[in-house]
């Protein structure tokens, strides 16, 4: 079970440094396909990270453990909130002293003599294929938010996907509205695509308001009566 718990740690650390959005909030491009630079991606891994949920289920056969109900993840500043997280292990041969009818080491196990009998996750192997959020997905690092229906975070080409009838970026009262959010962790490149449709726009609301907030008070009606 430890082995499991260390994988699932190192997955959601993945899972929320990938769901970062700043660089994208920080694009000025609306279009049907927005791309920028995503800065800030690297996992802090010297922090501590805490998972919640109302249950956790391991299926050995499967490969997977699902995290239900009020999925909570945190590390530092940033929180990702779920219905549902699931995750998807490599699946791993067992042992040959481990399988059914394996000869003499088998009876003598059988027999109480021998082995201890595998743990539950003996299964699973070390590596994480792909983790699943669903059921109403937040995310949340400092200013910058993000909500989707559903995510997919792909260990293997580590690329994640936020999708969704709305995915929605906010910073503060910059918003970006799409309908799939996708970041290529290699490159730093992230993508917003709009939804189908004749309303398939990517929608971007800029706060003017936010640059002049250091303005001094009054200081614009001071340089128009001189």
């Amino acid at each position: 079970m430890t082995s499991m718990k260390r994988n699932v740690l190192t997955a959601a650390c993945g899972l929320l440094a990938a769901a970062l959005v700043g660089g994208v909030l920080g694009s000025a491009a609306a279009q049907q396909a927005t791309s920028s630079r995503m800065d800030g991606l690297a996992i802090s891994g010297d922090k501590p990270i805490q998972i919640e949920s109302d249950q956790l289920q391991v299926k050995d056969q499967d490969g997977t453990a699902i995290f239900t109900g009020n999925v909570k993840v945190v590390q530092g500043e940033t929180l990702l909130q779920s219905g549902v997280m699931t995750v998807y292990y490599e699946k791993q041969e067992p042992a040959q002293g481990q399988r059914s009818g394996d000869g003499a080491q088998g009876q003598q196990s059988a027999e109480g003599g021998g082995q201890a009998p595998a743990s539950p996750t003996s299964g699973l192997g070390s590596n994480i294929e792909r983790i699943d959020v669903a059921d109403t997905v937040y995310i949340q690092s400092g200013e910058q938010t993000a909500t989707a229906d559903r995510g997919i975070f792909n260990m293997k080409t580590e690329v994640l996907e936020l999708t969704g009838e709305r995915v929605v970026l906010t910073e503060g009262n910059n918003v970006l509205v799409g309908c799939k959010l996708t970041v290529f962790m290699k490159s730093g490149e992230a993508k917003l695509d709009g939804c189908g449709g004749g309303n398939g726009r990517v929608k971007m609301q800029l706060d003017p308001k936010a640059k002049d907030s250091s303005r001094p008070e009054g200081g614009e009606r001071r340089r128009k009566t001189n």
